[in-house]
Formats: structure tokens, sequence, C-alpha cells
């Protein structure tokens, strides 16, 4: 059995499980991806020890992207730069060496935007990591090219094969897991007019899981919120281990409590040799706060 069916099987959570990122580079590459898609990308190595360094000071996520279906292969291909901020900068590259304009970006934040303004949507398509991408992930991906041509890319690992299809959206850096074709245009549609689709939220780069969790429940709640509507003001500790975050949206206030929990073993990818234990971070309590 995949890993996506049994995870659907067993309704595995997905809530708070984006990898946290506020930069991302994005580097166009028709494959094939191995399972370390930079690393075995064939960029020349000192190339990719200058842009591996510089993304880890900028706290920057590396993917490689390509259009959806088959594609003529290119000499020249795209390069972006995109931040949470809102500021972007791509570019094109034809020799390895053109890609260290990229690491100028990123050793100098902030950056100016230029080029492509828009939000760019990211569907995970790399099956030699997980079957189950390729399998779930490239008919969303045509899907999404269908409706959004220039937007759309398949890119490589981001994280929670077991929720294919996943899509990002950055630069909002939202990730959506669990569609197909017909869920993941209403998703997008939904989120490029300014209300997150619940349903296959998975959670929000820029704030940590339980945070994510936290953020997650106020749009089921007291929604429908932007994707940028909903803010983390505060996150402590409690003395069970658990969260205690206070939140915002416009000019409401929020007060959630998360408890981590661990579910049991289960094979979490379908590369997995073993069972692990994956985290799952409840809603103990939400409340909105009253002014004053």
């Amino acid at each position: 059995m995949r890993c996506s069916d049994a995870a659907r099987e067993r309704s595995d959570p997905a809530v708070g499980t984006a990898a946290p990122a506020r930069r991302w580079l994005l580097i166009e590459h028709p494959g094939p991806w191995p399972v370390n898609a930079f690393a075995g990308s064939g960029i020349a190595p000192d190339v990719q020890q200058a842009i591996n360094v510089a993304a880890h000071q900028a706290q920057a996520r590396i993917l490689l992207v390509r259009r959806p279906g088959r594609q003529a292969r290119r000499t020249r291909r795209a390069w972006a730069v995109l931040s949470y901020d809102g500021a972007s900068v791509w570019g094109h590259w034809q020799s390895d060496s053109d890609l260290l304009q990229s690491v100028e970006v990123l050793k100098a934040p902030p950056f100016p935007t230029s080029g492509q303004g828009d939000q760019v949507l990211l569907v995970c398509a790399h099956g030699v990591h997980d079957v189950c991408c390729a399998v779930r992930g490239r008919p969303v991906a045509l899907a999404l090219q269908a409706e959004w041509p220039e937007a759309t890319w398949e890119c490589s690992h981001v994280g929670g094969d077991r929720f294919a299809a996943n899509l990002v959206v950055l630069p909002d850096g939202v990730y959506y897991g669990g569609l197909d074709p017909l869920t993941a245009v209403e998703t997008v549609r939904a989120h490029l007019d300014g209300r997150v689709h619940t349903d296959s939220l998975r959670g929000m780069s820029v704030f940590r899981p339980p945070a994510q969790a936290a953020v997650a429940a106020v749009h089921r709640r007291y929604g429908p919120f932007g994707p940028r509507d909903v803010d983390v003001r505060s996150a402590a500790h409690t003395d069970d281990g658990g969260w205690t975050i206070e939140l915002s949206a416009a000019d409401r206030r929020f007060m959630a409590k998360v408890v981590t929990q661990h579910r049991p073993p289960a094979r979490l990818t379908c590369q997995a040799t073993q069972d692990a234990r994956a985290l799952e971070y409840h809603i103990e309590e939400l409340a909105e706060l009253q002014p004053g």
C-alpha cells in the first residue's frame, strides 16, 4: 500500500506539517531528480557549495522546479529567490556559474523586487523521493497548469509525502495537502480570492508547527480569512509541555492551547523500512479574547 493511501485510511492529521521557511530559492531543472535533488542535480560542486552556504545563512529553502508535462529541454532556464515579505528576484541561467547571481541575492536581503510579482504554485512531483508524489502530484500539476500556466511548476521534495498531492503557494508559504485535480483548482481559486481552503490546509511555513495548528484552528472556527490575515503575536511553553499561543486577525485577538501528541507507529513514506511515530498538534482550547 502506498503511504498516501495508508495515511487516508488512518485519517492522519496534516495540520502543523509545513516545513518552516521564509525564503525560497527555486532553480529550474528538467531532471531526472535523484532522492537528494539539488545534490544530485549535476550542478558544479563549487556552485552548489556557494548556494548551500548562502541559503543556510538566509534561511532559504532550495527547490528544483520544472514545468508540468513533457517539455522540450531548454538551455536557458529560470531561477528565482522569493521571500515571504513579497520581495522576489527572477533570473536565468545557462551555465552553472550563472547561478551565482542567486547567491548574491541571498547574501543581501532585503532585496528589490524584479520580474514576476504574482504568486507561484509548486506541486511536489518528486517521484524518486516518493512514488505518491509523482502518482498524485503530476495530475494536480497539469490541472493547475491548465488554469494558471505561468504560475504552475512541479517541484522537488517539500515534505509530508503521505499527504500527496502537496501544493505550496509562494510567497505566502501556505502548504495544502491531500489534493486531487478538482480540489486543487478549488483550493487555489479560494486562496487567490483571499480565502484559505481549510479542508486541505497543512500549515503556513512562516510559523513553527504548534503555531501552524493554532492558526489553522482560527481559520476554521472564525474564518474565512485570507492567507496572511491571521498572525501569531506570542507563543509560550506551558508546564505540561504544550503551548499557549496568542493570535490576531484584523482587530480581533484569540488564545489557543496546543498539545503535542505522538500518533501510533506507522510507515510514513513509501520508502520507509520501519515504522515511525508522527506528531499531532491537538487544539485543547481556543477562544476569542474580548477587547481591552
